[in-house]
């Protein structure tokens, strides 16, 4: 019960996360507006930071159906 709870908060955590990036041009972003923004220089301190978030975020939330997968499969 506690890693389902956890997958639906990572689930909902990685979501924001990803909609919390810059887009990079050339995709979906551009069709919404996201391109209209010129990159002036490299990525921020914080957009560096969002990144690695994210990452251990998604690496958490993978563990999480891992976990499930296996808990399932032993029941």
């Amino acid at each position: 019960m506690g890693f389902s709870i956890a997958l639906i908060v990572f689930s909902l955590l990685l979501m924001l996360l990803v909609l919390m990036h810059k887009g990079k041009g050339g995709g979906l972003s551009d069709m919404f507006g996201g391109g209209m923004q010129s990159s002036v220089g490299g990525s921020s301190v914080a957009e560096r930071n969002l990144d690695r978030i994210t990452v251990v975020v998604g690496l958490l939330w993978f563990a999480c159906i891992v976990v499930l997968g296996l808990m399932m499969k032993l029941d």
